[in-house]
């Protein structure tokens, strides 16, 4: 998950799809070239009910999901051109929301499309509820908004979809209209990866990631749905939770969601290095800080590593008494670079395979930031020797920066150096690029290191972000040799939950990941295995299902030995479905008819699956 701009991140584990090796692949839905995990279809408590492709499927068209009443909503995230295609003189919006009648599970229909604005994307804010308030009665669909061209928008959006089949706009692309606190210009609201609303009686509210800053838990107003109005924005990095001593400084806001529990309204934000937080928002304008999850310093999945952080995606049990959360991670390598200063770590960028990663060597040289408007990218000094252009985070896409870096010629490698900022500097982790030069991710210390200066941390943390002060076109120590650790895809984390008045806690009880996640073997050829997104039962506290991308989908159930000590409880996998085509699943969904729970998830390479959970 990348966040591409100055002072923000955007999970890099979330865009596309980010394979980190080439492999034979699978004939099917998925297409002949990508490498996949082959199942044999439902085992254990799951059953297969049915499912549909959208009429446009393609790889990585589909994001995240949600189930209202009679209707399933799917996210239009990707698809092969940004620009989208032009019909009948008309550029076609390139998101929005696919709306399939689910009324009769066995049959879902395709019935409507909502669709986003030019360039502009959904991903993992779609959610719909209902909204009785003093302004607005009816039911709403919410999306939020990343860009993927000149002409995106960012923000979110609300649709009246009392009527699904003819949904109406309520409001677009409200939201954070500042940065820093200075006014954006033009004045274009920032992008949101995210975006989760929740009725609190007379008045309603949404809470939005804000891409482009620090403060980036940002709660909305949304009691008129036509007019949203900021009520407050949090940087949640002001209470310590950071891990430095762990490397964990690369630390944002990624998902969230809100429960009414014990009266009051408690958020459960997903704070990618900072790790799992809970907040009493009761009072969005003023929320309270009330406790934070923090990580073990050695993985409890792969012992031979240290742990990496990677906070995607939570939810409470039915109970509340846990809360069950996902580390999205799509590397399962970890990347030691040496130079004359030693061996540290780096991460390779997510179009860049290992063996590509490991075989940069050279002589580095400074580029800059490499975005648009700024001075050129030199090009590559002439001389005998590899050369690697090394560029600094901020302010404009990886992707941009690559093609910089490209047009400046000469080039056979790039080195990322990670920006300033609370929730940067030394922090590693994959860049979200698709131009075919190896790149290398690693942090500002020991980017300072390769060029000779001095690294002081307190000033990159310092909330006025400078750009690292290396003329363009500086020599730096050479990168002497680049070797893999295996680290494993992302896993899952079972919390105890205790909630006091002032202060709360989350207590690891337990970690899982498919068995296919931890083994080597596996770790190029078989497609993304890192678990994505959890989905609590409606109905059994006990129970609750995960979209593992190839992994396919999974059931698990808290089994504890003692039911009345919650440290006995541990994650037990007791169903799934993995097609024989393959699944790539990105949402994940419960719902229930008739008392029976059924899951949903939607696969990014074709649309909707529907499951039902055995007795």
């Amino acid at each position: 998950m990348i966040r591409t701009t100055f002072g923000a991140v955007v999970a890099a584990a979330s865009l596309l799809l980010l394979a980190v090796g080439s492999a034979a692949g699978s004939p099917g839905q998925h297409g002949p070239l990508t490498g996949h995990l082959i199942g044999t279809g439902a085992w254990g408590n799951i059953e297969f009910v049915s499912k549909l492709r959208v009429h446009d499927a393609e790889p990585d068209v589909i994001a995240d999901l949600t189930i209202f009443k009679n209707y399933a909503y799917l996210a239009r995230w990707g698809g092969s051109d940004c620009a989208g295609p032009e019909t009948g003189g008309q550029t076609s919006p390139d998101g929005g929301a696919y709306v399939v009648d689910i009324s009769d599970l066995a049959n879902p229909r395709e019935v409507g499309f909502i669709a986003t604005s030019q360039d502009t994307l959904v991903g993992e804010g779609m959610q719909a509820l209902t909204l009785t308030t003093k302004s607005f009665s009816g039911d709403v669909l919410v999306m939020n908004h990343e860009q993927c061209g000149k002409n995106g928008k960012g923000g979110f959006s609300l649709w009246n979809i009392s009527n699904p089949l003819k949904p109406v706009k309520l409001s677009e692309h409200s939201g954070d209209l500042t940065t820093n606190g200075a006014r954006n210009t033009p004045h274009d609201t920032n992008q949101y990866h995210s975006a989760f609303a929740w009725d609190a009686g007379d008045r309603a509210y949404l809470v939005a990631t804000d891409d482009e800053e620090g403060a980036d838990v940002d709660i909305f107003e949304i009691t008129n749905p036509k007019k949203p109005t900021l009520a407050s924005e949090t940087d949640l990095n002001q209470y310590g939770i950071q891990q430095p001593e762990l490397g964990l400084t690369d630390s944002f806001l990624h998902d969230m969601v809100v429960k009414e529990i014990g009266g009051r309204f408690i958020m459960l934000a997903s704070y990618w290095d900072g790790g799992y937080v809970l907040l009493d928002v009761t009072n969005p304008s003023s929320p309270v800080f009330l406790g934070d999850s923090d990580y073990a310093a050695i993985d409890p999945e792969v012992p031979t590593s240290s742990s990496e952080g990677n906070g995607h995606q939570g939810e409470f049990t039915l109970d509340n008494r846990f809360a069950i959360t996902t580390d999205e991670d799509f590397s399962p390598f970890r990347l030691n670079v040496t130079t004359v200063d030693g061996t540290f770590r780096g991460a390779p960028g997510s179009q860049t395979t290992i063996a590509q990663a490991e075989a940069v060597s050279g002589t580095t040289i400074w580029v800059g930031r490499a975005c648009p408007g700024d001075p050129a990218v030199p090009a590559a000094p002439s001389g005998s020797g590899s050369q690697i252009a090394v560029v600094e985070r901020g302010l404009c896409f990886f992707e941009e920066k690559a093609q910089s870096v490209l047009a400046a010629g000469g080039y056979e490698a790039m080195v990322i150096v990670n920006r300033e900022g609370a929730d940067a500097c030394t922090g590693v982790f994959s860049p979200s690029l698709q131009s075919a030069i190896p790149t290398i991710f690693i942090g500002r210390d020991k980017g300072f290191a390769m060029f000779g200066l001095p690294y002081d941390q307190a000033a990159c943390a310092d909330a006025t972000p400078q750009r690292a002060p290396i003329a363009i076109g500086t020599t730096g120590d050479p990168v002497l040799g680049v070797s893999s650790q295996f680290d494993g895809w992302g896993y899952v984390h079972l919390f105890g939950v205790n909630l006091g008045s002032g202060s709360a806690t989350l207590t690891e009880l337990d970690t899982f990941a498919i068995s296919e996640a931890n083994n080597p073997a596996f770790a190029t050829g078989f497609g993304s295995l890192s678990v994505h997104e959890v989905a609590t039962d409606k109905t059994d506290a006990s129970r609750a299902y995960l979209s593992y991308y190839q992994g396919g989908m999974r059931s698990l159930q808290i089994q504890c030995s003692n039911p009345g000590d919650r440290t006995t409880c541990r994650l037990v996998e007791v169903g799934g479905y993995l097609d024989p085509l393959g699944n790539n699943f990105w949402g994940i969904e419960t719902f229930t008819r008739g008392g029976t729970t059924y899951v949903a998830g939607s696969d990014m390479d074709s649309g909707l699956w529907l499951f039902k959970r055995k007795p």
